[in-house]
């Protein structure tokens, strides 16, 4: 079937490379404009969007990954594991974890399939290629990959630059941060073609003890570019090593020392820590191969295809204690008489995956009152997950690297759509979008009784949008999110989990003036056995999930910038919701009803005041308040996670044309400036609390050369 597709697109292809020029264009239609129109919501779409531009991105781009840099947008909550930003950091949305956030870069799908989780730390300083990107909250319009449930974060890389140029950045920071790049443009080369690339270097030792990251990064790009035809060659990928830090602190020694990492603890036989393993890493290798084609037949019609492969390889390192021999395959051995069955030992956890596919569209637009889009994808996972036991205090009759388990995880993901705008009168406007998706998941050797799962989901969106007058607007939309489980969803579930299923309602008004952008709306999203987070993590850190029965979201979100007294700018937004489990299952004698959803905070606000007092120099002071959040759904007191208010100040100073170096950019950032102590994540051990604290006042401090 894949193949088949693969073959279709190819041949769209060649239909649009042998088009006769119908009509000529007066530019060159940007490649930017064009790779991403399938799966992004446009101005008068009905939906709810925050878009960030390329400049936003480069102000508080010092090293930090890309959840941390949308940490003011509304209604977002980010996570840093390593308490500072950089190594393993996460996002939620309107309460949505990372796995129900789809993420996609140029259209391409982000997500791991097995886990439905994006893991940034994989692809470190990519926001140094991002040329734009546009969070969806709620389901949003169609879009590829695993189906968006809370939020849909849409990244697209660097556009073309007519003008050849070297960008050199460098930045320092608390934690023995740093992070080092450089970045080059060659311009439109006879009038066609022109490359680009990217290599970035980011090391810290977090703030949390031992919770180091080593980062390397690469990205390049070449264009070929006519009247009618745009055609991208992308690779990019990154290494990491990262120290493990994701099992938090109890709150005694959150109070005390929160900068403790069990990660890589020794104990002795009275469990007092006596050393430490110095090589408790995760280390992980990923590459990704785009290549697209853009072809416009005419004036009205449009066509892209792209073709996509993603290769990741690495482990999970970790010094274990007393184990078991059984546990890993390995006999008991006889020493003097005596039988030994346990064994200290260091064992690494392998991934080994493929990713590839195809992602198309057709659109057409009549210039007028009416769009209408064609599109999908067609996508495969071959997954192999391993464990190899490296080192034993006693190893039996095991061979070096002995593997103790193997297995394999092959996912299937197709998925079609259509979207069509029409403008009725110049103020009402209808939207439609009927999106099908059919998943195919099995498993080898996992469980055992392996998987073998299949499902097929329809997700129509429908909605409408009136326009006031040029300055304001309102929209009402209606969308359906259905989702499959996850692996860790079948390994550590008491039941076998359902899809789960969302229906979205929205209604917005957002108006724009010179002085104020102003958007706000309501929210209702109501979910069919949601898998909510129980608050309980697996041996690697990741969040385990169970069904829900019937649950809600319902809320209000604001969002504004103002302009005033010519030199001043303040955005902010908050955001208000009740967030309810109307029968949480935690089995079928034991039912919670009306609980608050877990990691779901009623309120959150974020604040930016920025003040320019000349065009090259500008000063903001940003702040963050995330109300409290229950890590459990069953409301237990001690699963509390308190609210925090946080401040950051940021600074900006450019300098034209200095000593041939054609601009010179200075950045300041001190994060936490009042030394708030706080924790932004938590989990649950059975009834008992434990928390990923994040640091106190830091800094970080950068200069930009461009050339």
């Amino acid at each position: 079937m894949l193949k088949k597709v693969i073959l279709i697109g190819l041949a769209l292809i060649s239909i649009g490379l042998s088009a006769q020029n119908e009509q000529k264009k007066d530019s060159v239609q940007q490649i930017e404009e064009v790779i991403i129109q399938a799966t992004r919501a446009q101005k008068q779409d009905p939906f709810t969007v925050s878009n960030v531009s390329k400049k936003a991105i480069e102000k508080r781009n010092l090293g930090q990954d890309i959840p941390v840099l949308l940490n003011f947008l509304p209604n977002v909550v980010t996570t840093s594991d390593a308490g500072a930003g950089v190594g393993y950091t996460g996002i939620r949305v309107r309460g949505s974890d990372a796995t129900r956030v789809n993420v996609t870069i140029n259209g391409i799908p982000l997500n791991d399939s097995e886990s439905q989780a994006s893991y940034w730390v994989d692809l470190p300083d990519f926001a140094s290629s991002t040329q734009s990107m546009q969070l969806q909250r709620g389901v949003g319009t169609s879009t590829n990959g695993a189906g968006a449930f809370g939020a849909s974060l849409n990244l697209l890389t660097n556009g073309i630059e007519q003008k050849s140029g070297v960008v050199i950045q460098n930045s320092y920071g608390s934690f023995a941060t740093h992070k080092h790049n450089i970045q080059f443009d060659s311009g439109v080369l006879g009038d066609h073609f022109s490359f680009s690339g990217r290599l970035s270097v980011i090391k810290s030792d977090g703030y949390i003890d031992r919770a180091s990251s080593d980062l390397k990064s690469y990205f390049i790009s070449g264009a070929y570019q006519n009247d009618k035809t745009l055609l991208k060659v992308l690779a990019f990928g990154g290494h990491e090593i990262t120290y493990q830090s994701w099992y938090g602190v109890d709150k005694d020694t959150y109070e005390n020392n929160p900068t403790f990492n069990y990660a890589g603890a020794i104990y002795n036989d009275a469990w007092d820590v006596i050393d430490y393993y110095d090589n408790q890493v995760d280390d992980y290798t990923q590459t990704h191969y785009q290549l697209h084609i853009n072809q416009n037949f005419s004036t009205n019609w449009n066509a892209t295809v792209a073709l996509h492969y993603t290769k990741g390889s690495g482990f999970y390192e970790s010094y274990k204690q007393d184990q078991d021999f059984a546990d890993y395959a390995i006999d008991p051995i006889t020493i003097g008489g005596t039988t030994i069955s346990n064994t200290d030992l260091v064992r690494q956890k392998w991934l080994d995956n493929d990713f590839y596919g195809i992602t198309y569209s057709l659109k057409y637009d009549n210039l007028d009152n009416f769009k209408l889009i064609f599109g999908g994808a067609a996508n495969q996972y071959d997954g192999d997950h391993f464990g190899k036991v490296i080192w034993a205090r006693y190893s039996s009759s095991s061979e070096k690297g002995h593997k103790y388990y193997q297995n394999n995880g092959l996912k299937n993901d197709f998925n079609s759509f259509v979207k069509a705008q029409y403008k009725l009168t110049d103020k009402w406007q209808i939207f439609a979008d009927l999106q099908g998706r059919e998943v195919f998941y099995k498993t080898t050797d996992f469980l055992t009784d392996d998987i073998y799962a299949h499902w097929l989901f329809f997700n129509p969106k429908l909605g409408v949008s009136y326009n006031v007058n040029d300055s304001s607007n309102f929209y009402l939309s209606y969308a359906r999110g259905n989702k499959e489980p996850i692996r860790d969803d079948y390994q550590y579930a008491t039941q076998t989990p359902e899809a789960e299923k969302l229906d979205d309602y929205e209604l917005g008004w957002r108006f724009a003036s010179k002085e104020i952008q102003l958007q706000t709306n309501a929210y209702w999203m109501r979910y069919t056995n949601q898998l909510v987070l129980t608050g309980e993590l697996t041996d690697v850190g990741d969040f385990i999930r169970a069904n829900s029965g019937k649950s809600y979201r319902l809320g209000v979100e604001v969002d504004a910038v103002i302009s005033f007294a010519k030199k001043w700018q303040w955005a902010a937004n908050f955001s208000m919701s009740k967030n309810q489990n109307v029968d949480f299952y935690v089995s079928d004698l034991d039912v919670y009803k009306n609980t608050e959803i877990s990691y779901s905070p009623d309120f959150i606000a974020a604040s930016n005041l920025v003040y320019s007092p000349v065009d090259n120099f500008q000063v903001s002071l940003l702040s963050k308040y995330v109300g409290s959040q229950y890590m459990s759904n069953t409301e237990i007191l001690s699963s509390k996670l308190d609210a925090y208010f946080t401040t950051d100040f940021h600074l900006q100073w450019q300098k034209n044309d200095v000593l041939g170096i054609k601009e010179i950019t200075f950045t300041g950032l001190v994060n936490n400036v009042f030394n708030k102590k706080y924790a932004s994540n938590g989990y649950m051990w059975g009834s008992t609390p434990y928390y990923f604290p994040q640091a106190g006042t830091n800094f970080l401090l950068g200069i930009d050369l461009s050339f």
